[in-house]
């Protein structure tokens, strides 16, 4: 891809035409790209982020592409530093040893397998596993942690190099890149290649349902090309020589879908939750456009809520800061327009993001030990999914007066 962004005039899954833009939020700069103090005066580009609902199949997805070396070579999120995907990694591990039953010479292969956190738990458990992922830097760290990596995207052609170097896999995993790629046949393709004839492709994705019934608008930024629901993805895979065999629910990142492939005619029965779950987007209305039209509505409400108490704080004289600089905080504090009029300082754990400031507002990112020496009044958690842990990890804050605002799935104090 020569230039930063193109957008594609066709579905991403069943390749028609017939697109219906259904939610325009504001542009932004990629959601991940902190920049350092050298580069503030530097002009940052910003893209469109607009959604646009298949009226033949059904899918929702972004159009607009931002090139993937942009958005991933330089990665800095990595699992390894969150306790809570650490433990969801760990028990994920344990349920599909458990539910596949691999034999102890199994072959597992991660796509976007990032710093090797699920992998470990496989190896663990005897199993053999690979790692892919195009973070160059994470992916070096995490095959010298004795996680082999391959620092590149996933295509059919390197499916084809595993294939004649590893042999097939028992177990192909991806965990939410499976909504990040523009070119969804082509991994298939490599899949279908991968994987064992009895073997079973596993993905977990961030879930439309959840997204539209709890308002997660700020999980939409330019890594997430696609908002998947089942009953696009059981088209999709028919269509690809695949057939999706089950759906769960899961917790992660707000609400997530894993779902569960295998090559057509496989050994495992379509198991009821594929239909259960169909049923419940289409009672959803999520199959229809009209529907989707709709959300925006349900975010504006949220971004008056929001506006309207950290205006009322500002005016009490109380200062703010923000924990969590997630990507999803991009396209919230974009959208919503809390810029540094509002927010002082970002509180991160990750050491890749402190010293360098948000895209596009640039407010500087800083470690946690910062709220005692600044004692802010309020803090306002963008990393939502894991307030609960945030806020039990500092309690000494509250216990002193200060106030915590969730902003996601509605506003609220603590």
């Amino acid at each position: 891809m020569s230039q930063p962004c193109i957008r594609r005039a066709t579905c991403r899954l069943c390749h028609s035409r017939n697109l219906e833009l259904v939610l325009s939020l504001t542009p932004t700069p990629p959601a991940n790209a902190f920049i350092t103090a050298a580069d503030l005066d530097k002009n940052e580009e910003r893209f469109p982020l607009d959604v646009f609902f298949c009226k033949d199949c059904a899918h929702v997805q972004l159009l607009d592409v931002v090139d993937p070396s942009v958005l991933f070579k330089n990665y800095v999120y990595v699992s390894g530093t969150s306790p809570v995907f650490v433990k969801h990694f760990k028990n994920y591990a344990a349920d599909l040893i458990q539910k596949f039953k691999p034999g102890k010479d199994a072959f597992v292969v991660e796509i976007g397998s990032n710093d090797g956190t699920l992998l470990r738990f496989f190896k663990e458990a005897g199993l053999k596993v690979l790692g892919i992922d195009p973070a160059t830097a994470i992916a070096t760290e995490a095959t010298k942690k004795g996680i082999e990596t391959i620092p590149a995207f996933f295509t059919s052609k390197l499916a084809e190099t595993i294939k004649a170097r590893h042999g097939q896999a028992d177990l192909i995993v991806a965990n939410n890149v499976f909504a990040h790629a523009d070119d969804l046949h082509d991994i298939v393709k490599g899949i279908r290649t991968l994987l064992k004839p009895s073997g079973v492709f596993v993905f977990e994705v961030s879930y439309l349902v959840d997204v539209y019934e709890k308002t997660l608008f700020d999980t939409i930024y330019h890594e997430h090309l696609c908002y998947h629901s089942v009953k696009p993805l059981r088209a999709f895979f028919k269509a690809n020589g695949m057939e999706l065999i089950a759906a769960q629910s899961v917790d992660t990142h707000g609400g997530s879908l894993r779902a569960m492939a295998q090559l057509a005619r496989g050994p495992h029965p379509v198991e009821p939750s594929v239909a259960e779950f169909i049923k419940r987007e289409e009672t959803l209305g999520l199959d229809k456009a009209a529907t989707l039209r709709g959300f925006s509505a349900k975010i504006n409400k949220l971004r008056d809520d929001l506006n309207a108490l950290l205006k009322r704080l500002k005016g009490e004289g109380k200062r703010i800061a923000a924990f969590g600089a997630p990507a999803k905080a991009t396209t919230l504090m974009l959208h919503f327009g809390i810029g540094p009029e509002f927010v002082d300082f970002i509180v991160d754990d990750s050491p890749l993001k402190q010293g360098l400031y948000s895209p596009a507002f640039h407010i500087p990112v800083v470690p946690s030990s910062e709220i005692d020496k600044r004692n802010p009044d309020c803090l306002v958690i963008l990393a939502w999914n894991f307030a609960d842990p945030i806020i039990a990890k500092h309690a000494e804050f509250r216990r002193k007066g200060g106030v915590f605002i969730i902003p996601v799935p509605t506003v609220r104090t603590v």
